[in-house]
C-alpha cells in the first residue's frame, strides 16, 4: 500500500498489473448499476439522499477490471484523490465498481478494511468516507438469506465513495438515521425476496 505518509500528490497510479477484459462490458456494468440505483436505492427509497445527486448527474460510475488487491488498491487510491479534488457540483459521489473481483463477501470485507487504511494514509479520512455494497452483503447479526441484507446488496462488488460534507448535509435534513434503517427493514420485509427478484435489474442480471 506504500508509505504511511503518502498523499494524493505522490506519483501516478500503477497500471502495470494485468487485468481481465472479459464480459460484461463497462457499459453493461454501469447500466446495471444505474438500474439498481434507480429501482432499488431510489425506487424503494432505501436512501433518501440518493435521488438528488442522481437527478443532477453528480454520480460517477467507475468500473475497475482489476482482480488482484494491489491493482485494485492503486486504482481506488486514484479515485479517492480524484473525488477529493474535483468540484462537488460536477461529481458529488463515486461508485467504484469491481465486477471481476471480491466475489466472496468475507474477502470483500477484508479489502474494505484495507480501503479504509488507504483513506487514512492519504489523509482524506474526515473528508471522504467509504460505504459498502456487495451481491452477498450480510449484516453481522443476520442470516445469509435474510431480506434485510438486501438494503446493501448490489449487482456487483462496489465501494461507495462519499464526501463527509454531503453526509453532514444529509444528517441535517434527516437527523434520525436509525429511523431510515428501520424504515428500510420494513420496506424490504413487505417486498420479500420474491418481490426483490422481480425488480427489472435483478431479472436482467439473471438473464445475462
Amino acid at each position: 500500500m506504500g508509505d504511511r505518509g503518502a498523499t494524493c500528490d505522490n506519483g501516478d497510479m500503477n497500471t502495470s498489473a494485468p487485468y481481465s477484459t472479459s464480459t460484461p462490458s463497462d457499459d453493461e456494468v454501469i447500466a446495471l448499476t444505474r438500474a439498481w440505483l434507480e429501482q432499488a436505492v431510489i425506487g424503494l427509497n432505501l436512501c433518501p439522499f440518493a435521488k438528488a445527486v442522481h437527478v443532477k448527474d453528480q454520480v460517477r460510475y467507475h468500473v475497475s477490471r482489476h482482480q488482484d488487491w494491489d491493482s485494485l488498491a492503486a486504482e481506488l487510491e486514484q479515485e479517492l484523490c480524484f473525488l477529493a479534488k474535483v468540484d462537488p457540483e460536477q461529481v458529488d459521489t463515486t461508485l467504484f465498481i469491481m465486477p471481476l473481483a471480491l466475489a466472496e463477501f468475507l474477502e470483500y470485507n477484508d479489502f474494505l478494511d484495507w480501503a479504509d487504511r488507504i483513506l487514512e494514509r492519504l489523509e482524506l479520512d474526515g473528508e471522504l468516507q467509504i460505504a459498502s455494497f456487495h451481491p452477498h452483503y450480510q449484516f453481522a447479526d443476520a442470516q445469509a438469506d435474510d431480506i434485510e441484507n438486501y438494503s446493501n446488496r448490489s449487482p456487483f462488488s462496489m465501494l461507495h465513495l462519499l464526501r463527509e460534507s454531503s453526509i453532514d448535509r444529509a444528517v441535517a435534513a434527516y437527523p434520525d438515521a436509525a429511523a431510515i434503517f428501520e424504515k428500510n427493514m420494513v420496506t424490504l420485509r413487505k417486498l420479500g425476496l420474491k418481490g426483490w427478484n422481480m425488480l427489472p435489474f435483478v431479472v436482467t442480471k439473471e438473464q445475462r
